[in-house]
């Protein structure tokens, strides 16, 4: 085999190589693009929800109520919701 021949077919190998590489890079860019639309609209659903329920306060009550509670006697609580449920 010459010398000639080698390399043409070793630039043929260089080229095919960058090609497929190519290829295959436009593939995942086509991927993430989908995931990035994707995300974007998860985000957007997100924001909505966030915006139409509002349990800043809620929670924060929620939270006073439970901290008197566990102020409270909670093994004695305990007791007397299981006589209750009977």
């Amino acid at each position: 085999m010459s010398f000639a021949f080698l390399m043409t077919l070793t630039v043929i190998e260089v080229v095919l190589f960058v090609l497929v590489l190519g290829i295959y890079l436009r593939v995942v860019t086509k991927q993430l693009r989908s995931i990035a639309a994707n995300l974007a609209k998860v985000a957007f659903g997100v924001r909505a929800v966030e915006e139409q329920v509002t349990i800043g306060s809620e929670v924060r009550e929620l939270n006073q109520l439970m901290s008197e509670l566990s102020d409270q006697d909670l093994p004695n609580l305990a007791q007397r919701a299981e006589r209750a449920a009977g």
